[in-house]
């Protein structure tokens, strides 16, 4: 200690104090960092399976295919409850009576699985599953338009449907080719009800008619009659 008998004119901080509390602040800067860091969770390898995942199921029905196809990716939840809570795909089953995928249907599962639960960018799964054609032909997906040019790329196209619900893919409007495809559908849809409607107003016994093709068409004193267009055996 040593007292002043002065007055005071001047102060000045020594800068290696300066430093050191610079340093100081840091470090602790740094450890929150650490300690943030290591709280948070990231899917790896070792993520353990919880006993229940949540999961949505698609089905998709290839022309190709007599039966439809049922394809379930289950997700994981990561930092629940937390600011950095997120869900990322973690496997994928694909179920279907067509026992004429089953080889090539499981293979492909449990690699995609291992994808999933490796961590990191799954997305590159979307364009490499789309891009497989198949030597027979593709097909254009019913009720969407969309040409897919095998089984395969259409299970990629439910993949890419499902990272978009998760926000790893950004989503994508219809394109105008399928707005066009989807108006043609859906005036094709309009007239087979309106038809049905027209033959609705018929007997249910009525037959079809060979000139106006309407089921229209019964018998009346020993004679057949459309009640459509009024076409009669009898002349």
């Amino acid at each position: 200690m040593k007292e002043i008998t002065q007055n005071i004119t001047a102060a000045k901080v020594q800068a290696e104090v300066a430093t050191s509390t610079k340093n100081k602040q840091e470090n602790n800067l740094k450890g929150e960092e650490s300690t943030h860091q290591s709280t948070t969770v990231n899917l790896t390898e070792k993520t353990k399976r919880p006993e229940m995942l949540i999961g949505s199921t698609y089905k998709i029905k290839p022309p190709v295919s007599d039966h439809a196809l049922y394809i379930t990716i289950n997700d994981i939840l990561l930092n629940q409850g937390t600011a950095h809570e997120v869900r990322r795909p973690f496997e994928i089953f694909v179920n279907s009576k067509n026992m004429e995928f089953y080889a090539w249907i499981v293979a492909l599962t449990r690699v995609i699985s291992a994808v999933f639960r490796k961590g990191g960018d799954c997305t590159f799964l979307v364009e490499e599953l789309k891009a497989v054609f198949d030597p027979k032909g593709g097909y254009y997906q019913p009720g969407t338009g969309i040409f897919m040019p095998s089984v395969v790329a259409d299970i990629g196209h439910v993949i890419e449907t499902h990272l978009k619900t998760l926000d790893m893919l950004p989503k994508s409007e219809i394109d105008a080719h399928q707005q066009a495809y989807l108006q043609q559908k859906k005036k094709v849809a309009m007239m087979e009800s309106e038809n049905k409607n027209q033959q609705s107003s018929f007997p249910a016994s009525a037959s079809s008619c060979k000139k106006c093709y309407q089921k229209s068409v019964v018998l009346l004193d020993g004679c057949s009659t459309c009640l459509n267009c009024g076409d009669s055996k009898c002349g």
